[in-house]
């Protein structure tokens, strides 16, 4: 499973890995403290999220909820808005939700199969958590973690037919995942788990990356069986979307409106009133931002509107001061277009 190295070559990688990281890892808040809640945290953030996206936040939602207790005690509302501009929502009311039975417990749970049973904690989040807060040596794999294996293991990553699994019909995308977890825990330094899983993780980020490797300054770079870039196959052509909102503003307050609550993204969040291109009546917007979701690419143009003119148009929604909107949870739209639009300046004077 592993491009058959003899145990020499394979102490020799661990070691040198590992130097490498102890040398070059990035100082990130969660490496400094690596608490069960902390790391927990910061996994769960790092899911489908670069890191360099998750910095801010961490560090905003750590000041908010210090504590499993204090995220446990907080109403989901003030969580969400906490979360706001990281999007995929349901990551941050399952974690609350585990917060909640962590606390019920009494206890982290110490094993990667005991974090398995809490709500939004799938193999790779349990196996990360469990190896850097606890030690556990047990295997990580992630996208990074993936294509290190694949580099370095090459055409010799094959299943030994003396392995004692049964693989029946596993075929395709689930064999080759399959095969990264056997490899990963082949690799897997034992007494350094949490920092291996870790370098390794590191070393695709960084030096393993997608396009431009950077063969010659990579650790492991003797032992890799297939160097270079590799090929990738062609990305499905993104969407495009037009959307239209209204920025309605009465003294200090801003109207709002809820999304429903079984919508099949960002349920529940507070956006900005949403235009039909008939009702924007030819008006010069006050901001054109763009915007990324999945596979979607939005252009986003915002119109300055009078209470009446909504009132016109039958739309509903609700008034909140300005400050007491920026802690709501809102849409990581919603929060990028008020960032971006000095609310001072945008009001009717006529109101």
């Amino acid at each position: 499973m592993t491009a058959d190295y003899m145990p020499q070559q394979l102490r020799s990688l661990r070691r040198e890995l590992l130097r490498w990281y102890d040398q070059n890892r990035r100082e990130l808040p969660w490496r400094r403290d690596p608490a069960p809640y902390r790391v927990w945290i910061s996994e769960i953030m790092l899911q489908q999220t670069r890191v360099a996206a998750v910095l801010d936040h961490y560090a905003r939602f750590m000041v908010r909820f210090p504590t499993v207790d204090a995220l446990a005690a907080a109403r989901e509302p003030s969580v969400l808005a906490a979360w706001s501009g990281l999007g995929y929502y349901h990551r941050a009311r399952r974690m609350r939700q585990a917060a909640k039975i962590i606390v019920k417990q009494g206890s982290f749970p110490q094993t990667a199969e005991q974090w398995l049973e809490l709500p939004g904690i799938g193999r790779y989040t349990a196996a990360a958590i469990a190896s850097i807060a606890f030690g556990e040596r047990v295997a990580v794999v992630d996208g990074n973690v993936e294509r290190v294996l694949r580099r370095l293991c090459g055409n010799h990553a094959q299943v030994s037919p003396t392995d004692g699994r049964t693989w029946g019909t596993v075929q395709g995308r689930d064999r080759k995942i399959k095969i990264a977890w056997l490899q990963a825990e082949a690799l897997l330094d034992r007494k350094r788990p949490g920092d291996f899983n870790q370098a390794m993780m590191e070393l695709g980020a960084i030096v393993c990356t997608p396009r431009a490797p950077q063969c010659l300054i990579c650790p492991i770079s003797a032992f890799c069986q297939t160097r270079g870039e590799e090929r990738r196959e062609p990305a499905p052509a993104r969407k495009l979307r037009e959307v239209n909102y209204a920025l309605v503003l009465r003294r200090d307050s801003l109207l709002l409106v809820q999304r429903p609550a079984d919508a099949s993204l960002m349920a529940g969040m507070w956006e900005l009133p949403s235009l039909a291109p008939e009702q924007t009546n030819g008006d010069e917007p006050v901001l054109r931002v763009r915007h990324s979701i999945t596979d979607t690419d939005y252009r986003i143009t915002v119109y300055a509107m009078a209470p009446e003119q909504l009132r016109e148009l039958a739309t509903e929604g609700k008034w909140f001061p300005l400050k007491r909107s920026e802690r709501l949870p809102l849409t990581g739209l919603t929060r990028k277009v008020l960032r971006r639009i000095p609310l001072h300046r945008s009001r009717n004077p006529d109101i």
